[in-house]
């Protein structure tokens, strides 16, 4: 058994309040587990109005997949559509 894990370190620019934020950040983790069926939670950063920090997670038998999953998630989120700016990720594999 494979387990991914992938922290993201989210600018959240656009965001004016702690409950604008949450709205973007539940918008893109809905979003994210629809897509790819990876578990995501908010893991830093909760009273930050502009930061979040966000865990995702994907198990499976094949290395390859995993990594390939978590990566897509990643680039997902990079290209910037939902408001956000990636400012670090990091992927381990356990």
């Amino acid at each position: 058994m494979v387990i991914g894990v992938c922290t993201l370190e989210l600018q959240v620019p656009d965001s004016a309040s702690l409950k604008q934020k949450r709205q973007i950040i539940r918008s893109l983790v809905a979003r994210l587990r629809q897509q790819f069926n990876i578990a995501l939670a908010e893991v830093d950063h909760q009273d930050s109005w502009q930061l979040a920090t966000l865990a995702m997670v994907a198990v499976s038998n094949d290395l390859a997949y995993v990594q390939g999953l978590l990566q897509h998630a990643v680039d997902a989120v990079e290209d910037g559509r939902h408001g956000l700016v990636l400012l670090d990720y990091s992927i381990e594999i356990l």
